[in-house]
């Protein structure tokens, strides 16, 4: 009995020290902006998220499992909700799982149709996670969505995750009466790093002059560039919630396979080669950024001296497929109608900024809406009851709308 005790009470002293630290990193070692409102729901949600990453720490110390499934278990046991106005199946194109929703109503003509490609910076998300928001477009714009598993990071690097979207993509392009979709209406449409992959896809597609059409692509909060780490938005918030630049630099060296050490010479812009620079600076300098977007400090930084072992090892950054805003001008130019959506609360504002200025420039129609009061992954919280944030729901009626007047 006095054992039993022991262990329970260290069990309770462990688990205080646990909560202690999460509170003193949100309290001190997190930015955490008041604009955002309702902040006793930010608190919690944010505490709630940095004791998911300590346990996921303590876990693979341990050697019960790494973090990252941990994480994903966690994300996994998230309750899944059924939506009675629609038929969902869960498909195989090939070897990647996909999800299709189709209202069940009766429609005398074709749908449109939404290709999904999920978040979670190559490392995480899944199905299930997106379900409720795959949901909300598929009935609320009377369409039918394909969303799109992959693999993920770090047991598949680049180009694996691509590779699957672009597949089950092309099989659902060559296929799309099969589904019901009207192969004239057809959006990509993806947030974060499922962005990213739909900014890739959209840009190869352009190419493929056998397939449909894309009639629209949408991109929220999306990554589209790892040359310019010294952006306004990548130094003010740097130590923001959820994404900050620790994070936001461990999904990249995972998916690209790029050893942790080279990070102080990623930042210092040590990967870029001279030849390179003044394209680099046409794409990604700071000129292209909006003033008011340069406020609260921000300290312009040149590169650093070249390191030819850091390009050797981040090369891959460079190829257009990975940094949509580095693809020739020509194929830009064949993009199609573009929605962007930046939050001002992420550590990734500037890049949607920027590939706003090159569409802009080359003659691509877009519609641009930012989020004051958003960061990065707010969508996620769209059905999480009362850790939904309005701006969630402002996202989405933003997206439906936009496909509605297609």
């Amino acid at each position: 009995m006095t054992l039993l005790l022991f262990l329970i009470l260290a069990v309770c002293l462990f688990n205080l020290g646990i909560v202690l630290w999460v509170i003193y990193e949100h309290y001190f070692n997190t930015d955490i902006p008041a604009a955002i409102g309702h902040t006793v729901k930010l608190r919690i949600l944010h505490c709630l998220f940095l004791l998911m990453l300590t346990w996921a720490k303590i876990c693979e110390k341990l050697g019960i499992c790494s973090k990252l499934t941990f994480i994903r278990f966690v994300l996994l046991s998230l309750p899944v909700k059924e939506d009675p106005k629609l038929v969902v199946k869960n498909l195989c194109f090939g070897t990647v799982p996909v999800r299709l929703y189709q209202p069940k109503a009766r429609s005398a003509s074709l749908r449109k149709g939404i290709i999904f490609i999920h978040g979670g910076g190559m490392l995480i998300g899944s199905l299930d996670i997106y379900h409720s928001t795959c949901c909300f477009l598929a009935r609320e714009t009377n369409s039918v969505v394909l969303s799109i598993s992959y693999r993920l990071a770090p047991e598949h690097r680049n180009p694996s995750g691509l590779n699957d979207c672009m597949a089950a993509s092309v099989h659902f392009l060559r296929n799309l009466e099969t589904y019901g979709v009207d192969p004239f209406y057809v959006t990509f449409c993806g947030d974060s790093a499922g962005g990213t992959m739909v900014a890739s896809i959209c840009q190869t597609l352009v190419t493929k002059p056998d397939l449909p059409k894309i009639r629209a692509q949408i991109l929220i909060y999306p990554f589209m560039q790892a040359i310019n780490l010294q952006l306004p938005s990548h130094q003010r918030y740097k130590n923001t919630l959820f994404l900050n630049q620790k994070i936001f630099l461990f999904c990249v060296f995972q998916y690209f396979d790029i050893d942790i050490l080279w990070k102080t010479a990623l930042l210092n812009g040590a990967h870029l080669p001279l030849e390179m620079r003044d394209k680099c600076e046409e794409r990604v300098g700071v000129h292209n950024i909006p003033e008011r977007f340069k406020q609260e400090g921000y300290q312009t930084k040149s590169p650093g001296p070249f390191d030819e072992n850091v390009y050797l090892e981040t090369s891959q950054i460079f190829w257009a497929m990975n940094s949509p805003l580095f693809a020739d001008k020509d194929i830009i130019a064949r993009l199609p109608e573009t929605l962007l959506v930046s939050c001002e609360f992420d550590v990734l504002r500037d890049d949607s900024l920027l590939y706003k200025k090159i569409l802009d420039d080359q003659g691509v129609p877009v519609s641009w809406h930012h989020i004051e009061d958003g960061f990065h992954g707010v969508l996620f919280t769209f059905d999480k009851g009362f850790f939904i944030f309005p701006c969630a729901l402002t996202i989405l009626n933003i997206m439906v709308d936009f496909i509605k007047d297609l």
